[in-house]
């Protein structure tokens, strides 16, 4: 056992180490912990980088989302009377449902700026007033003021696609064999 003890390069190389390095053994202790820490990290290898690949992936959908929001919840142009910024009708409506039925995450109200800063003040004013005259539970949501227009259709195009839609739909009808070959029912 002796003979083949001392054969062995490595242990030979070890033993020296050991033997002739006073700074070695010190340093032994701070090399093992290294070599026992990357022997368990190797060994849970993929578990550690899971749930920041899965925040990674899921990133760029809670910008769209967040993005989204933003334009669903912007009061544009047509919801303001022209020249004083007072809300119209379907202005107060929409400000209403933010403050009072949006998630609670998602309750902020952009205000689309006007044409000067006088218009624009003046639209903010009208949105503040609105949602104090609202009864709204919790925190008030926040008025914020953004240059991004919503993108929007007339309603005429809207109504007209629609209607070329409907008007182009097949009529249903039956297939005229069935799937193992035979006649079917739309003889």
């Amino acid at each position: 056992m002796a003979v083949t003890l001392f054969r062995k390069p490595t242990i030979w190389i070890f033993l020296l180490m050991v033997g002739f390095t006073s700074t070695a053994s010190a340093d032994f202790g701070t090399w093992l912990h290294n070599k026992k820490m990357a022997f368990y990290r190797n060994a849970a290898w993929p578990d550690p980088f899971n749930e920041v690949d899965a925040l990674q992936t899921v990133a760029p959908f809670e910008v769209m989302k967040t993005n989204g929001w933003r334009l669903h919840n912007t009061i544009g142009h047509e919801l303001f009377r022209a020249g004083d910024g007072a809300l119209l009708a379907a202005g107060h409506n929409r400000v209403r449902w933010i403050a009072t039925q949006a998630p609670l995450a998602r309750r902020e109200i952009y205000v689309l700026e006007g044409a000067n800063p006088n218009e624009t003040g003046a639209r903010v004013a009208a949105v503040r007033d609105a949602v104090a005259g609202l009864a709204v539970d919790g925190v008030s949501p926040q008025i914020l003021v953004t240059h991004s227009v919503p993108a929007t259709t007339p309603g005429s195009m809207a109504t007209k696609i629609n209607r070329d839609r409907f008007e182009n739909i097949p009529v249903p009808k039956l297939p005229t064999t069935t799937a193992s070959g035979q006649q079917g029912a739309a003889e």
